[in-house]
């Protein structure tokens, strides 16, 4: 079961299934957050896979998610189903939490009752919050979450661990950093800014842009999601980045180099919840997960424009 498998890195996941000739039960609600046309797109071909079933359902409904726990029985759950995006989630912090804090807790509860096998989290390097040790590591005190976004994937955290310690789940939850590439979400900047500029159209800098990201392209953090559903042990939590930040600035001009376009900036204040840097110590993951980034920032802005102009 793949919740959120109709989103972004949920699509790649449930295509890299299929391509291993997995059955695959797609868990999704097609919310309104961007267009669910996108998300339609984005499934169009698993859609035509005998082993793909979709599922239109909402994590938070106990009764719809339990039908589809007692009519498929799956034996592994990649958990990514969430209400997305840090600015957004300072306007509706309810939702936030009863999607991305009760909503894993019915999906926890569910494979906890049906003896699933083993269980991926997809947490966010936002839980690291101004951190001011770098890299970030798994075993660092996350205190400084600032958004309710970051403190909703901090209470999941808590949560799986709670589960894996009161029964026999075998729960890994994966800390992703900045995810990008093709079906990349609409909001975030690798989208943005890669489709505005071939469009000639401005972009908004946030602050001066110094911040740093720990971009990470998605085949690679799909990559390490099918070896965490593959891996054997106790509840782990792990980071899936690139470990290489890229300031802002440098960012928009590897998009400008690989579009061949000149990117027109509008300079606006840093944003609400924003953070200084993200930095991904992914030594544990190297070990625990034989996970190993392959495309670095040239390469993977290279293959979004080419998606981009399809």
């Amino acid at each position: 079961m793949v919740t959120g498998g109709a989103g972004f890195i949920g699509s790649h996941v449930c295509d890299a299934l299929l391509g291993k000739g997995v059955k695959v039960i797609c868990v999704d609600n097609f919310n309104d957050y961007y267009d669910p046309e996108l998300k339609e797109r984005n499934i169009s071909e698993a859609s035509n896979n005998d082993d793909f079933t979709l599922c239109r359902v909402d994590i938070t409904d106990s009764d719809a998610i339990r039908e589809v726990f007692s009519d498929h029985r799956p034996d592994k759950v990649i958990h990514l189903a969430a209400r997305a995006g840090v600015r957004a989630s300072f306007e509706d912090p309810e939702l936030y939490r009863k999607v991305n804090v009760d909503g894993t807790k019915n999906l926890l509860e569910l494979s906890k009752e049906f003896n699933v096998k083993n269980f991926v989290f997809g947490s966010s390097s936002s839980v690291y919050g101004t951190n001011e040790k770098i890299p970030f590591s798994e075993d660092d005190l996350i205190d400084n979450a600032i958004s309710p976004y970051a403190e909703t994937k901090k209470e999941a955290e808590s949560l799986c661990k709670e589960y894996a310690d009161s029964s026999d789940l075998k729960i890994t939850c994966l800390r992703l950093f900045t995810v990008y590439g093709p079906r990349g979400r609409v909001d975030m900047a690798p989208y943005k800014f890669t489709k505005n500029i071939l469009n000639g159209e401005p972009i908004e800098m946030y602050g001066d842009g110094t911040t740093k990201r720990d971009y990470t392209y998605v085949m690679d953090i799909v990559d390490g999601i099918l070896s965490a559903s593959e891996r054997e042990g106790d509840f782990e939590i792990i980071n899936l980045g690139d470990s290489n930040p890229i300031e802002l600035k440098e960012f928009i001009a590897v998009i400008e180099k690989e579009t061949g376009k000149k990117a027109i900036i509008n300079n606006v204040p840093m944003q609400r919840g924003d953070v200084p840097m993200t930095y991904a110590d992914i030594s544990k993951a190297k070990e625990l997960l034989g996970y190993e980034p392959k495309v670095n920032i040239e390469q993977g802005i290279k293959l979004l424009v080419e998606w981009l102009n399809g």
